[in-house]
């Protein structure tokens, strides 16, 4: 009889464990999403531009580093902050600016001379701390960031 209760029990524990399982998978899903969340986003017409020192031609911004050259506010735009970005590669030319809203640099801010990660994605560009890999923002392409937008709902 105590051979079959101590079966018993390594069935229960067994049991147990795996139902933990799943629950820590999605619980590393949850904070994954959270995470990526937390990244502020704004639209790609609003948020990027030429800069005035750009050499012209291809308007799109290649994925890589890029570091910043300069960091002012946002003319026309208050609480943004406007970051200059030059590409970080030998002989790169490539250089564009980046209005992003204040709230987003108040966790960590991004300095001049900074090295910022640019990646390209399905929906846009994400832009990263280069050190950590942390997003910080998200410029959505336009019919993204129409889709995603809170749109009044009458009851």
């Amino acid at each position: 009889m105590t051979s079959s209760l101590l079966s018993r029990a390594g069935c229960v524990a067994l049991f147990a464990a795996a139902l933990a399982l799943p629950v820590q998978a999605a619980s590393t899903a949850t904070s994954s999403a959270s995470s990526a969340g937390s990244a502020s986003s704004g639209s790609v017409s609003d948020s990027m531009g030429a800069s005035s020192n750009s050499s012209g031609g291809d308007d799109r911004v290649a994925a890589g580093q890029y570091r910043v050259i300069d960091i002012a506010a946002a003319p026309g735009k208050p609480g943004t902050t406007r970051m200059t970005l030059h590409a970080a590669a030998a002989g790169a030319t490539q250089e564009f600016t980046l209005d992003v809203p204040n709230r987003v640099l108040a966790q960590r801010t991004v300095d001049k001379g900074a090295l910022v990660q640019v990646n390209l994605r399905e929906y846009g560009y994400e832009f990263a701390h280069a050190d950590s890999k942390q997003a910080f923002f998200l410029a959505l392409e336009d019919n993204w960031h129409r889709e995603l937008g809170s749109q009044k709902v009458a009851i």
